[in-house]
């Protein structure tokens, strides 16, 4: 398929999505899928939390998404990108991994987000 994006996404591109797609025209959603306590520690302006091991039983939330760009983010990058491998071998082709997660946000992008 080649309109399949590359699986990996960095953070200033994932920016430029996000300044890209304010307001009505969504074109991609910013799906974290850290635990509840490390969301509640910081967290991406927009960012809808999906914890790695209910993704299974929550793919139909995701539905009303799948012509949209989905970017998965968690700390490091690890558990975003076999979240983001299950769901392109869920129907999901458009899912994406933010390289680095939220740990490199918060260094190159927004430094307001706390680390840990």
């Amino acid at each position: 398929m080649s309109n399949t994006p590359e699986i990996e996404i960095s953070v200033q591109a994932v920016s430029d999505l996000l300044k890209a797609s304010d307001g009505a025209d969504q074109k991609c959603l910013l799906i974290d899928c850290r635990e509840p306590g490390e969301y509640e520690h910081c967290q991406i302006k927009g960012a809808q939390l999906i914890p790695m091991n209910e993704i299974p039983d929550r793919l139909s939330e995701l539905e009303s998404h799948r012509d949209q760009t989905l970017i998965i983010h968690c700390h490091h990058g690890g558990r975003s990108l076999r979240v983001v491998q299950y769901l392109r071998a869920n129907g999901f082709p458009t899912a994406q991994n933010m390289t680095g997660g939220i740990d490199v946000w918060s260094q190159e992008i927004d430094e307001s987000v706390a680390r840990y």
